[in-house]
């Protein structure tokens, strides 16, 4: 409650700024600075907010001191010279947010480096903006919508992508984090949520502990991290109080092999800590930090840096200089250039504007790297991946955008060794030596799924086969041990053995279980780890002469074939009413319908004289097309997927005995009118579909059908199926934890081809899986091409009788013509003149 009161007060006085400010840029104007002339210099007003009493805040300062000292060294001809205004929030937020109105109202800076200290960015956002100063701050964000606001910090979009490629490269699937109970704790989750998806991890538990709170309380929570079956720990949070945390971290055990723990850049420097148990507390830890390139400037810099600190603060020197420093060295000398350029000592009604732009346009080679605020925040040069051992730190490998982890990483266990893998699995939590007791079916048929031996001497029972191949795979890619013992039931179904598991004598079933509505209800499934549905098995066909018939029904072979007659008999009578030989009607018959048969291989070479007889050449080629495609495409499908047919009555359709498939099952698959017959091995399932056998076929869940097919391949095949059943799973207890960490390995090894490459060590490469579709090839009927022979027919008919019109044309003579105007009858002269004509040919 007494946290909750700080807060609400600590609100109220921010809103208390905001409302008093709102005037604020009417009285901050370039024109009312406070700028005077020192040596002829135009002095720049600059304020600094930091919590002068904590290290880095020490450190931060003296960075901003030798930068300013440095840059007008080196620019001595500047017109301009920064001076700065420092304010000691002493790590407070009213304090930090009253240091800024100061500066602002009375001081009247020109821009503002700091707070180091966490502020909500919207309110420090509003200053900056309403008052047109940029501010330069070590913890708010910037944002587009507010472009005063300047973010020195490493972006927490590129520390959640650094930290879940660490995690990805030692192939942990489950972390917990833990930060700091405040909007800075809070402000990387969604860019860490975010990077976790991308790679598949998951955020196990998420907690937040407050900075006031007592030591019972981290103990409270370090107990509940100890129940979850992750180990792996992301820390964000301020180095006290991540002090606190390993402190109590070590006394409960849990800075050991059994655990990884990973420090943000945030909670980095903590490894510097010149309290030697935390350190301690800290070995094995890994933690990124900020990357800055070698240089002689850094060196100097740090050399500097140094031998101040050693000589005001012994105690607490330390080697390196912190990143957050170096920033600040820059960004005054950013600020340095920019002034210069905009002369913000002349009044001007937009100086702060001008600053601001010039501020985005300045680039240069700074200590930290290529220094550039086009964006509002530093351009990030990667991470350090720091390792803590041996009462001091050590670069394990490195972090970049473009090429992801570099080094080989290695974490070292609290004694100081090197480990190859990191963390050592943790036990599964139970009670003190007991193993999960796992039961099986000890009399199977169908043994290539779980096979059991018992030995009664030893009182150990094994169990091999492709269920225990992936279990043990999902066992063993678990971030904890899971010891167990198998435990036999001879002549149990799986539904007994799903009591068992219910009366909690047995805590997991491991073989070929089907997922059933009915059995959830006693106990969870994992995922399922096998393909879904039922199929039907069948024995191929072989030996059939007359196969190559079947693409066809009798319908349509007698259609082509009339079609085929018509066409030639057109053809023959055209050309005969067109073409002077010597050539006798059989003879040009034979020769017409030769030239028609050619046209199915294509290769007629006989050139025809009428364009009516190569129009109906040109429909009959345009039928022969589409019934050879479709003829090819028929036979290539039957020749996969060979015609399979149960007797309209009496047929004997299998199943599998003993099993829920006998059922409702075989009833789904419509086979309602045949009779069922069960078999109890894959010996009975052979003998049953064989040619002495009495089945027609024999439906079954698809996973055993494929292990039948790896028995016998290359006779039978599976010609359908449907989605009927759910697939096999393990089977635990309700609530089990269990079920998701196995559910999640199960997929992951389904991605990663590891079940795959399971299934192909018991069920082989060569599986006759000739179809999943219930529908099978169908012979192609004269329904579907009645069409064509329409048009085939018409166009003969039409062909013929223009070609007959023609010819009364031609060969009619004058006294013809008057004989039929004047009523002869029209049949008897058309007679006469073929006549005459074929006399004449």
């Amino acid at each position: 409650m007494v946290m909750v009161e700080q807060k609400k007060i600590s609100l109220s006085l921010l809103i208390l700024f905001c409302c008093l400010n709102h005037e604020l840029g009417a009285h901050v104007l370039p024109s009312e600075s406070k700028n005077i002339k020192v040596n002829g210099d135009m002095s720049i007003d600059m304020g600094i907010i930091l919590d002068m009493e904590s290290w880095i805040g020490k450190s931060i300062h003296r960075c901003i001191t030798m930068a300013i000292d440095d840059f007008y060294a080196l620019n001595h001809s500047y017109k301009t010279r920064i001076v700065v205004h420092t304010r000691n929030s002493k790590g407070d937020l009213v304090n930090a947010m009253s240091a800024v109105d100061d500066l602002l109202k009375n001081v009247k800076v020109q821009a503002i480096i700091g707070p180091e200290t966490h502020l909500q960015s919207k309110l420090l956002s509003v200053f900056a903006n309403k008052a047109k100063v940029p501010i330069f701050s070590f913890a708010g964000s910037s944002s587009m919508e507010y472009p005063y606001l300047f973010q020195i910090k490493e972006d927490e979009c590129t520390m959640a992508k650094s930290i879940a490629a660490l995690v990805e490269s030692y192939k942990w699937s489950n972390v917990i984090f833990v930060h700091e109970d405040n909007d800075d704790g809070r402000e990387i989750l969604p860019y860490l949520a975010e990077s976790f998806q991308e790679k598949n991890i998951q955020i196990s538990y998420r907690s937040a502990i407050s900075a006031s709170a007592t030591l019972d309380d981290i103990t409270k929570e370090l107990k509940k991290f100890m129940t979850f079956h992750t180990t792996i720990i992301i820390v964000h949070m301020s180095p006290s109080l991540a002090s606190k945390l390993f402190l109590k971290a070590k006394s409960l055990q849990m800075v050991s092999e059994e655990y990884g723990w990973v420090l943000t850049e945030k909670t980095v420097d903590l490894f510097r800590s010149t309290n030697f148990e935390v350190i301690e507390s800290l070995q094995g830890a890994l933690g990124f930090r900020s990357y800055v390139p070698a240089s002689s400037r850094l060196y100097n810099l740090t050399t500097r840096w140094h031998n101040f600190f050693y000589k005001k603060y012994p105690t607490l020197v330390t080697k390196e200089v912190p990143v957050s420093a170096i920033w600040a060295y820059d960004t005054i000398w950013a600020l340095a250039l920019s002034v210069e350029k905009v002369e913000v000592g002349v009044p001007h009604i937009n100086g702060g504007t001008l600053l601001l732009h010039e501020v985005l346009k300045t680039r240069f080679k700074g200590i930290s790297g290529e220094f550039d605020l086009s964006e509002r925040k530093i351009r990030s040069n990667g991470y350090e991946i720091m390792n803590a051992i041996d009462y001091g730190e050590r670069r394990v490998g490195y972090w970049t955008h473009s090429q992801g982890i570099r080094s080989n990483i290695h974490l070292y266990s609290s004694l100081g060794t090197e480990a190859t893998t990191a963390p050592k699995r943790r036990i599964l939590s139970t009670a003190p030596n007991k193993r999960l007791k796992i039961g099986v079916s000890k009399i199977r048929n169908f043994k290539n799924f779980i096979d059991v031996d018992f030995d009664a001497e030893k009182n150990v029972t094994t169990a091999v086969g492709f269920s225990v191949d992936v279990f043990k795979t999902c066992i063993g890619l678990l971030p904890y041990e899971v010891p167990y013992v198998f435990i036999s039931f001879e002549n149990a179904t799986y539904d007994d053995l799903v009591q068992k598991v219910y009366a909690e004598e047995i805590d997991a079933v491991v073989g070929d279980s089907t997922i059933l509505a009915n059995r959830s209800e006693y106990v969870d499934f994992t995922a399922t780890y096998t393909d879904l549905g039922v199929g039907t098995l069948v024995r191929i066909k072989k030996q059939d002469l007359w196969f190559f018939l079947k693409p066809l029904d009798i319908g349509l072979w007698l259609a082509a074939m009339a079609s085929l007659i018509l066409t030639g008999f057109v053809v023959w009578a055209i050309e005969s009413m067109n073409q002077e030989t010597e050539c006798s009607p059989a003879h040009r018959l034979g020769t017409i319908f030769w030239h028609i048969l050619l046209t199915i291989f294509f290769a007629q070479r006989e050139k025809l004289s009428s364009n009516l007889s190569r129009f109906v050449m040109f429909i009959w080629l345009l039928i022969l097309l589409i019934l050879i495609t479709s003829y090819t495409a028929t036979l290539t499908s039957l020749l996969t997927v060979e015609q399979f047919e149960l007797a309209s009555k009496g047929g004997i359709v299998g199943f599998h005995g003993g099993s829920f498939i006998g059922g409702v099952t075989v009833r789904n698959m419509h086979f309602e009118g045949h009779q069922k017959r069960a078999y109890y091995s894959y010996e009975d399932y052979a003998h049953a579909l064989s040619k002495d056998g009495e089945a027609d076929a024999i439906v079954d869940e698809i996973p055993y059908i494929k292990m039948f097919l790896s028995k016998y391949p290359g006779d039978y095949a599976l010609v359908s199926s449907e989605p009927i059943t759910s697939g096999f799973a393990f089977i635990f207890q309700k609530g089990s934890p269990l079920v998701e960490d196995v559910s999640r390995v199960i997929a992951r090894i389904r991605l990663d081809k590891t079940l795959e490459s399971v299934e192909n060590t018991w069920f082989g490469n060569r599986l006759s899986v000739l179809s999943r579709n219930s529908t099978m090839p169908q012979a192609l009927k004269l329904d579907r091409f009645g069409g064509l022979f329409i048009i085939s027919g018409i166009t003969c008919t039409l062909a013929l009788m223009m070609s007959i019109l023609h010819q009364l044309h031609g060969k009619m003579e004058v006294y013809s013509i008057i004989s039929v105007l004047v009523g002869r009858n029209l049949m008897a002269t058309i007679r006469h003149l073929l006549y005459r004509n074929v006399v004449q040919t």
